[in-house]
């Protein structure tokens, strides 16, 4: 089947590969956002506890958005124009447990061992030991 949306709609128009069949119509299908999803990811890092770490993906997962560690990243970013820390980004990290900001990791490394948060030379932490599971 082939389809497309046609510009300016919110229908989806579907026709058979040989275009026999008359066009069919469905509704796209649209998610009610009740918060901002910056909102929804920043309520999911202050849950993370003082001494603890999670990843993007997690973090993602728990705020709802599955699959867009990148969503988070763009969150934690936004917040470096905001003052205050009363979102803890430093307490997010990589998958594979390395920092991976790019803009202030030896802010991020400085208070992640401040909270006792043990980061090894190659800039990562141990995520058996410090990993937050989100309970």
């Amino acid at each position: 089947m082939a389809g497309a949306w046609p510009s300016g709609s919110d229908v989806w128009i579907t026709q058979d590969a040989k275009g026999s069949e008359p066009p069919r119509t469905r509704s796209r299908e649209r998610r009610e956002e009740p918060v901002n999803s910056f909102e929804e990811i920043y309520a999911v890092v202050r849950r993370i506890p003082c001494g603890r770490v999670s990843s993007y993906g997690r973090v993602a997962l728990l705020a709802g958005h599955p699959r867009q560690a990148r969503l988070v990243g763009y969150a934690l970013h936004a917040l470096r124009a905001a003052a205050g820390d009363e979102v803890p980004w430093w307490r997010v990290i990589n998958h594979a447990g390395y920092i991976s900001n790019a803009y202030e990791p030896t802010l991020q490394r400085a208070r992640l061992e401040a909270e006792g948060v043990v980061v090894d030379a190659r800039e990562r932490v141990d995520l058996a030991r410090f990993l937050w599971a989100g309970e």
